[in-house]
């Protein structure tokens, strides 16, 4: 398994105050961020389009974006935002007409591809599509919100994508904090993104350490 990272969720950021979180991060060494796209379609809320990615993506070049569409349809946003500055993308199967056609899309516009499973899906879709994945987002929550407790049958369900795919990157998303990421790290998950916990606390510069030294 490779090296661990913290992606911060920008969805629980302070948007009126973010370029002075963007910097906290950068100055506490967080060089990567999430971005939950919502479409009040495939989940019940709104959130960040294409512009903002592309804001963000101009303002800080070397900040890597990591882009989750929670959009049904997904296939007309995979360009947008793969051309607005996301390093990485992630789906879902179930918004999307032909799964390996969209990943394989992912990949032929320069950025690394992702599966988004959610807690009460199967993992089935790994057996026919993993060879093209460089990751897999296993949603600890049911998405469409921030601030959730993480599921913890859901562990069982990382356990098992490590056991059948070790060599597959696993990022976790949903209710992650520093009480339960080693736990998480126990079951292979490689990747922690982590909003309400880290933006949200009574110190959030305080805060950014202890959640690099638990997933470095």
């Amino acid at each position: 398994m490779g090296k661990s990272h913290l992606w911060p969720s920008l969805l629980a950021a302070n948007l009126l105050n973010l370029q002075k979180d963007m910097d906290t991060l950068q100055a506490n060494h967080v060089h990567q961020i999430h971005l939950d796209i919502m479409d009040n379609h495939y989940v019940p809320n709104l959130s960040f389009g294409p512009a903002f990615c592309h804001l963000i993506h101009q303002k800080y070049p070397d900040i890597i974006i990591d882009v989750h569409l929670m959009t049904c349809p997904v296939q007309s946003m995979i360009e947008t935002f793969a051309k607005a500055g996301a390093h990485r993308i992630s789906i879902h199967a179930d918004a999307c007409t032909h799964l390996h056609f969209s990943l394989s899309q992912i990949k032929n516009l320069g950025c690394q591809v992702g599966l988004a499973i959610n807690p009460g899906e199967s993992i089935e879709h790994l057996q026919w599509c993993h060879q093209l994945l460089d990751y897999v987002l296993i949603m600890t929550v049911n998405p469409g919100f921030g601030g959730q407790k993480l599921i913890p049958e859901v562990c069982q369900k990382i356990q098992k994508v490590h056991t059948l795919y070790p060599d597959l990157s696993i990022m976790v998303d949903g209710g992650v904090d520093l009480q339960n990421i080693t736990d998480l790290k126990r079951y292979g998950a490689q990747d922690f993104v982590v909003g309400s916990a880290l933006f949200q606390a009574k110190d959030y510069p305080q805060c950014i350490s202890p959640f690099l030294e638990l997933t470095s």
